[in-house]
């Protein structure tokens, strides 16, 4: 058991560090075809070495390299050791990579495309990164604590912190430049999102009814998912009452809705959206009805 341990262990660590380099170099990639030659700020320590490159002709990725040193410290205090040690391979291998890849053309010379491109591209990297619990160091490590301790959701985290970057872009280019950037920065935290959490979002649906046995099995013969019970008083009449609660896909919601009111057209109903759902018939396979 231990040696089974042991290695599921190993093969995490190698499949984190894999995370890390192929997403440092996508996201090295969006920077020299999509934002740097187009002046896209995006936030962060790139988007500082976009300005100082403008502004004094300094190599990105030594800019980068050198910002990152303070910030790994605050990842070892804040993250822990682990998130830190990953970090400094983010951190290193971004700015190489960068390096690496400057000779790269532009990709296209419209400010609009490089934000939207270099935006889906730059956010699939970090978002990767970010899978392996690691960050490619600069300002993502902020972002990653003000998520770990104040629990925004990483891609607003991201976006509150590059925001800022942005703001101070205002300084030395052009409004039309910052409105760009600012597209970028909404694309790359949707982006991260997207690959933090994936495109099958759910809705908890919470029903009142008169007839909960019915509208329960309704579910299960519709939608076969499971349903939970919840005792509850009514505030008007003070009467106890029973509160179903089910988690379904997307895409099953209409039939769940017509089952519904197929039993009782009274029935109260709530639906929210579940952005991130784990267990069976979500993350793991459904079990077969018993017949």
């Amino acid at each position: 058991m231990k040696k089974k341990l042991l290695s599921n262990k190993y093969t995490l660590g190698v499949i984190d560090i894999l995370y890390i380099v192929v997403g440092s170099f996508i996201a090295a990639l969006s920077f020299n075809a999509f934002l740097l030659p187009n002046l896209i700020i995006s936030g962060g320590i790139s988007g500082v070495s976009t300005i100082t490159k403008s502004v004094f002709s300094w190599d990105p990725s030594i800019v980068q390299l050198a910002f990152n040193i303070p910030l790994l410290l605050i990842c070892f205090i804040f993250l822990g050791k682990e998130a830190g040690y990953k970090t400094i391979l983010g951190s290193l291998i971004l700015p190489a990579f960068i390096g690496m890849l400057d000779f790269i053309k532009p990709w296209t010379d419209t400010p609009l495309l490089a934000a939207l491109f270099g935006g889906i591209l730059t956010g699939i990297g970090l978002g990767i990164v970010f899978r392996a619990k690691a960050s490619t160091g600069g300002t993502s490590i902020i972002a990653q604590v003000i998520h770990e301790y104040i629990k925004l959701p990483l891609g607003m985290s991201v976006a509150l912190i590059d925001g800022l970057v942005i703001v101070c872009a205002l300084l030395v280019f052009d409004g039309e430049v910052v409105m760009y950037s600012i597209i970028s920065l909404f694309v790359i935290s949707r982006t991260i999102d997207v690959v933090q959490v994936g495109f099958n979002h759910s809705k908890t649906v919470m029903i009142i009814s008169e007839y909960p046995s019915e509208v329960k099995q309704a579910i299960f013969n519709t939608v076969n998912r499971g349903v939970t019970n919840w005792g509850i008083k009514g505030g008007y009449g003070n009467s106890d009452k029973q509160m179903l609660m089910c988690v379904v896909a997307e895409q099953e919601f209409t039939f769940l809705k017509d089952a519904v009111l197929d039993v009782d057209e009274n029935a109260f109903v709530v639906v929210m959206s579940a952005s991130e759902v784990w267990g069976r018939g979500f993350t793991l396979a459904k079990e077969k009805p018993i017949i």
